[in-house]
């Protein structure tokens, strides 16, 4: 020992062993937070609708308020609102739209049997109800002669009206219905000239025409000059008018099966 202290020299050539461990240094690195930042929508109420009029400044200053509504709020107060004020429309209940549909199922019937009644007037039912000629000519009362034939769409067609007319005017009006086709007929054509039917002619009470009436033509027409025949006036109001009508020409003449018949 005394040689290891007395010699300088060899002390640095012994280093020391026992080394105390220094203690671990940690470094934080801290990972990135993701914040999540809810964005609201914000109203923004303005007082003053005229903006251009104010100043820049107090359009700068204004505050956004944000405005909240609650769906359910809302439609309960919407509901009080509508019921509440009487100028609103209300909306009809199940009665009255019950009512309606029984009032339109009435009337759309109602109309539907009017229809039918008028269109289903033939002119076979108009020949079965007239009165023969011969007896028309008779009995002291005025006359209306009809020239008419099976084929004769006008004459189809206005069947609804003579019939009409003639259900209204039959005590004071005499209605008769001659049929081209027969050949019983043909001098009578010739004696009214007969050259289009529907053709309406207007006898007076001793058989004396005072006008007639050819083709298709409003109800109008026929419905005065009954009504002049009715009062025994000495004219009709018109007497000679020409409407569209079905050329006498084109019958097709066949042999009476009946000769007492008058159609």
């Amino acid at each position: 020992m005394a040689r290891l202290s007395s010699n300088p020299i060899g002390l640095h050539r012994f280093r020391p062993c026992l080394r105390i461990p220094q203690p671990p240094q940690f470094i934080l690195n801290p990972r990135p937070r993701h914040i999540k930042i809810r964005k609201f929508q914000t109203l923004a109420c303005q007082t003053n609708p005229n903006l251009e009029e104010k100043d820049t400044s107090t359009s700068t200053t204004s505050q956004e308020i944000p405005l909240v509504v609650e769906p359910s709020t809302a439609n309960s107060q919407t509901s009080k609102a509508t019921v509440d004020n009487p100028a609103l429309p209300q909306f009809p209940s199940k009665d009255i739209n019950r009512k309606i549909a029984i009032v339109s199922t009435l009337a759309a019937l109602g109309l539907f049997l009017t229809t039918r009644l008028d269109f289903g007037v033939s002119l076979k039912d108009l020949s079965a109800i007239a009165l023969p000629y011969e007896e028309a000519l008779s009995n002291g009362k005025p006359t209306v002669v009809e020239f008419y034939a099976d084929w004769c769409e006008v004459c189809r067609e206005l069947a609804p009206d003579v019939y009409k007319v003639e259900q209204q005017y039959k005590d004071r009006v005499n209605f008769v219905m001659l049929n081209v086709d027969n050949t019983k007929w043909e001098q009578e054509l010739d004696e009214f000239g007969v050259e289009g039917i529907p053709h309406f002619a207007f006898l007076d009470k001793e058989g004396n025409e005072e006008g007639n009436v050819v083709g298709r033509l409003p109800r109008q027409y026929l419905l005065e000059n009954v009504q002049a025949l009715a009062r025994g006036e000495p004219s009709v109001p018109h007497a000679r008018v020409v409407g569209q009508y079905s050329s006498a020409e084109a019958r097709k003449v066949h042999q009476v099966v009946d000769p007492r018949s008058h159609g």
